[in-house]
């Protein structure tokens, strides 16, 4: 079995085992489906009879003509009913199992390491977890049930025909397989181009939410055109593969109705003679009534061969889904411990790391941090500063080494409690959309009313919250809001004020606010500070003079350390990076 069966068996599979709670659901619907054909099917055998009782002069009976209306009617009345219910039980366990599918996926980008989610573009993302199981509901599971009933269908109507006529039966069963050939070859080379499809798809929203995130930067740069070209040539590229998918799919619905054309045409030739021949024996209300047969016959064809677009879409993107749910997990830490206590002394002991293996970033890097300690981190871009915090939180782990925290290896106690010990405020704010208290309560959910203000004053940020339409319940967003970089900045600063963390972790916190406000938050910080483990990663060495331990990094190592003081006698690398802002 090539890969590619492999993969598409396998996501039919994860649907399945997502559908399983809604099995009864599932046969209800089934079993709707096998009445209304029934119904559907007894529809020609009755039509049949009533035709018979108005050919000719003298052999009309309206009477038996009536009658087999009223039963029509009614065999029309149970397809209507059970097309409905059998609709509702289809629909209702297609968007269940959608429901369950995409909360999986979202759930699992929560579970994988961070590097995954760095390491794809974020619009991607969202096309799986959001589009790509629509277009599973829409394929696999509700394709499922068409399929069911086609196959049904065509049971169903050889088994009445042969009851019929054995003769006519032979001359519809061996000439429609040749639908399913058509659809068979045109099925193949629609596949890969829908599977492209959807990757398309996926980088064309990956591209669209980075360009729209970081417009303000594209228009600042003046481009605009080549944001354009870029869009246009991916759009250009799904355009392509997508009109080589509709036309490949296109074709098939043609094609099988050339086939059943030639079918009715047979049906009705060969019918006409029997007719003729032995009109007692095959009457014209039987040949009306195979003309239908034939027709429900050759539906179903079509309507199997029509779904194979759906189908083959779905699969694609149940693929991609799939990739996801597949992805590897951190390392679960159920059954260690929390952290028992935290004094805020911190150990890194010959750690080496790199995102990639081909570029190594931090060697053998060794650091002792006593309790309390105010730790500047600085160094040119890219040396490894945000790396070492993404290491200290443990958003990723290192290749060799280990880290302790008040001398427990954080690799021996939950994420959780080990990131709870940190309150950390980053460059880049995060407002997601609710209200004010809600974003500053984000860490402590359960602070009262009056922590949440205390925080925010102590912030600086609370007469600017008396000041909007609805104090602290009004409502923002990290995107739409009309709130600037500074005060989302300082929303972010009031969480730590609110959480009152053992250490902090502040990267380029003040970066976005003003000179004044930043000399005041930074005095609240030195408060908060007193007492607590501080890790301070800054570009603007003015504001670190005062730490109790420079770390000096370049190329991933910690070249030098020491206070402000020693590390300008030493006249090294820190001096030089010191004395170059004024110059």
């Amino acid at each position: 079995m090539s890969r590619e069966k492999r993969k598409n068996k396998g996501s039919v599979g994860l649907v399945l085992r997502f559908m399983r709670p809604y099995y009864p659901l599932i046969l209800l619907a089934l079993a709707c489906s096998i009445l209304q054909i029934a119904a559907t099917l007894l529809a020609p055998v009755v039509i049949g009879k009533a035709v018979d009782y108005i050919i000719g002069e003298n052999n009309v009976d309206l009477e038996r003509v009536l009658h087999y209306a009223c039963i029509l009617l009614g065999l029309i009345a149970v397809v209507m009913v059970f097309q409905w219910l059998g609709s509702l039980c289809t629909n209702k366990a297609a968007m269940n199992t959608v429901r369950d599918l995409r909360s999986a996926a979202f759930n699992k980008l929560n579970r994988v390491p961070l590097s995954y989610i760095d390491g794809h573009p974020h619009g991607d993302l969202l096309s799986r977890v959001v589009n790509d199981t629509d277009l599973i509901s829409d394929g696999l599971i509700q394709g499922f049930t068409q399929l069911f009933s086609g196959i049904v269908t065509i049971a169903g109507t050889i088994g009445f025909m042969l009851y019929y006529n054995l003769t006519m039966t032979l001359v519809v069963v061996l000439i429609t397989p040749a639908s399913i050939c058509v659809a068979y070859f045109i099925a193949r080379a629609t596949h890969n181009m829908f599977r492209l499809q959807q990757s398309k798809r996926g980088e064309l929203s990956g591209m669209s939410e980075e360009i729209l995130s970081g417009m303000t930067v594209v228009k600042a740069f003046s481009r605009e055109q080549a944001a354009e070209k870029a869009f246009d040539g991916v759009n250009e590229d799904l355009r392509k593969v997508g009109v080589k998918a509709m036309f490949y799919s296109s074709l098939t619905n043609p094609g099988t109705r050339f086939v059943n054309g030639i079918v009715y045409a047979a049906v009705a030739v060969i019918g006409a003679l029997l007719v003729i021949k032995n009109p007692a024996a095959f009457t014209v209300g039987t040949l009306s009534c195979f003309l239908s047969y034939a027709n429900q016959y050759t539906k179903p064809f079509n309507e199997i061969t029509g779904v194979i677009t759906e189908l083959q879409t779905a699969s694609a993107a149940a693929g991609r889904v799939k990739e996801l749910l597949e992805e590897r997990e951190e390392p679960s830490d159920d059954g260690l411990p929390a952290l028992a206590y935290c004094d805020g002394s911190l150990a890194v002991e010959h750690v080496d790391f790199a995102y990639d293996p081909a570029r190594p970033l931090l060697q053998d890097l060794n650091l002792s941090v006593l309790p309390g300690s105010r730790v500047a981190i600085v160094g040119p871009t890219g040396c490894g500063k945000t790396t070492l915090i993404n290491l200290l939180m443990r958003f990723y782990d290192p290749q060799r080494g280990r880290i302790l925290l008040s001398e427990t290896p954080v690799t021996e106690i939950t994420r959780a409690s080990l990131r709870g010990a940190y309150g950390m405020v980053l460059q880049d704010s995060w407002i997601f959309r609710g209200t004010v208290a809600e974003n500053i309560a984000y860490g402590k959910p359960d602070a009262t009313r009056e922590e949440i203000v205390d925080a925010a004053k102590r912030a600086h940020i609370h007469s600017f919250i008396e000041k909007l339409k609805d104090g602290y319940d009004t409502v923002i967003d990290d995107e739409g809001s009309s709130i600037s970089q500074g005060e989302k900045q300082l929303l972010c600063i009031a969480r730590i004020m609110l959480t009152q963390p053992p250490m902090l972790i502040l990267d380029e916190a003040t970066s976005n606010i003003d000179t004044r406000t930043e000399a005041k938050i930074q005095s609240a910080f030195a408060a908060m500070m007193k007492g607590r483990t501080s890790f301070v990663i800054a570009h603007r060495l003015s504001t670190i003079v005062d730490a109790d331990l420079i770390l000096v990094m370049r190329d991933g190592n910690v070249v030098e350390k020491g206070t402000h003081a020693q590390l300008l006698a030493a006249d090294g690398f820190y001096a030089e990076l010191y004395n170059s802002q004024f110059q």
